[in-house]
């Protein structure tokens, strides 16, 4: 019976671990002991790596490689010192050791010294034959010091090298983005997929970037061919059911949507999708239970209970909507929709004072819509509040210069403060911006609309203004 490489490496940990249990000491060849530690390493076992390393430096103590193990715990545990130091002795002991440079590549990124870095790596490409992983060190280095372009070229690489590296594919598309190149990005993908053109990765990449182009035929497409490749991709059957929202073709997009429900277990944000979907299509019972049943998946997402918000606003069911409205706030209190959509059912339920404070919330986390002022400044002018919705409105008015219907509201409380010298000035700049938008004060000011103030000013106006 012959062992395998797997099965070797699987003995060689076996025996090791025996041998911890025994006390016994064994010899291990050098290339053993590499596999040992790359196994307790990858595993996170540091304690069991380092002593797998002590050993194997007492056993073999000229090894280079072993020895570069002790530089890669070094920089894990960032004794950084400790690690440059042992690197300069092996770059003397051997200059043309690839992995010597790449090591000194980690330290130095991790000391945030990006350019040296690259220039670590430059220098272990000359001695590499297989420089998938530099290309892509590279690519990663040129990141961090936002040169995407450089960054985008070594990731190409790399995949020249090794086309099934999915990260420097999804590096390499970012970048794309981020450079705003997003034909180039297109053009790069399909001439990648003529070569590989079983990667599914890089057809549903193709398929996002051909949905940022709006060519959204061609990106369902692209996301069949995924699919094709392989029928449990998840990651596909969600962009190709946002495209067919987009397209309208409600049915189709819900069916994609529940065909990741069978692959895994159910997520919230597809059977959120799903209840969107059915509420376009006016089937409000299915929506409501596929929002129900992403909140119960997913108690947390703050998005689900906007939804049924949403629905029950719809509805004119406000008590029910305002309990699911104050559970998207619970989770996530900083958000300033949310606010103002509690504020709208406070409104609806009479309750003022709470409405004027969820708008006031909702400014005050960046909101900045003058319709959301207006709103709370006519509810502030409904409770008689004329102090309080003067001072907004000025503060509207230094945001949003020049907008009549805030100078109608600023003239009309002046009004009500018996200010008629400031009440008069704000009439005029009203007017002219917009004279027909005197509504304002029908409805919110009839007091003054009725007066013989206004109408007097407003006969002096038209005679000057025919």
């Amino acid at each position: 019976m012959f062992l395998g490489a797997h099965d070797d490496d699987n003995f060689s940990i076996l025996r090791f671990e025996s041998m911890l249990k025994t006390n016994k000491v064994l010899f291990f060849d050098s290339e053993e002991f590499e596999d040992i530690i790359h196994h307790y390493l990858e595993g996170g076992k540091i304690t069991l790596a380092k002593r797998a390393l002590k050993m194997g430096l007492q056993q073999h103590p000229s090894s280079i490689d072993l020895r570069l193990f002790q530089v890669e715990i070094y920089l894990f545990e960032d004794k950084l010192e400790l690690a440059e130091r042992l690197i300069d002795t092996l770059e003397k002991i051997d200059p043309n050791n690839e992995e010597i440079f790449i090591q000194r590549a980690n330290m130095l990124s991790k000391k945030s010294l990006h350019h040296k870095a690259i220039e670590a790596l430059e220098t272990a490409l000359k001695f590499s034959l297989e420089p998938a992983e530099i290309y892509a060190m590279l690519g990663m280095e040129y990141l961090f010091v936002e040169n995407f372009e450089k960054a985008k070229d070594c990731f190409i690489a790399c995949l020249l090298e090794d086309p099934e590296d999915h990260t420097s594919l999804y590096n390499v598309v970012y970048c794309f983005e981020f450079l705003e190149k997003v034909d180039e990005a297109v053009a790069f993908l399909k001439e990648f997929i003529n070569q590989n053109p079983y990667s599914e990765i890089a057809w549903h990449q193709l398929g996002r970037q051909l949905c940022v182009l709006k060519r959204y035929e061609e990106a369902l497409e692209a996301y069949e061919y995924a699919n094709l490749i392989d029928e449990h991709f998840m990651g596909a059957y969600i962009e190709k059911g946002k495209v067919l929202e987009k397209l309208k073709k409600y049915q189709q997009a819900i069916d994609n949507y529940k065909v990741t429900l069978t692959i895994e277990d159910p997520s919230s944000f597809a059977l959120l999708r799903i209840g969107k979907c059915y509420e376009k299509m006016h089937k409000m019972r299915l929506a409501i239970r596929f929002y129900r049943d992403a909140v119960h998946v997913d108690p947390l997402l703050d998005k689900g209970w906007l939804a049924i918000t949403r629905f029950y606003y719809k509805q004119e069911k406000y008590q029910k909507a305002l309990e699911s409205i104050n559970k998207a706030i619970s989770l996530d209190g900083e958000n300033g929709q949310y606010w103002l959509m509690a504020a709208q059912i406070h409104r609806k339920v009479l309750d003022f004072d709470q409405a004027v404070e969820a708008y006031a919330k909702s400014i005050s986390l960046g909101t900045f819509k003058l319709s959301t002022w207006l709103k709370m400044a006519d509810l502030l002018i409904h409770m008689r509040e004329f102090e309080h919705a003067l001072d907004q409105m000025i503060i509207a008015d230094t945001l949003f210069p020049n907008r009549a219907k805030i100078y109608y509201r600023i003239a009309g409380l002046f009004y009500e403060k018996n200010r008629l010298d400031k009440a008069e000035k704000y009439l005029v700049k009203a007017f002219a911006l917009h004279p027909q938008k005197d509504t304002v004060l029908e409805s919110l000011f009839m007091e003054f609309y009725i007066s013989k103030f206004f109408s007097d000013w407003l006969s002096e106006y038209k005679s000057k203004h025919p």
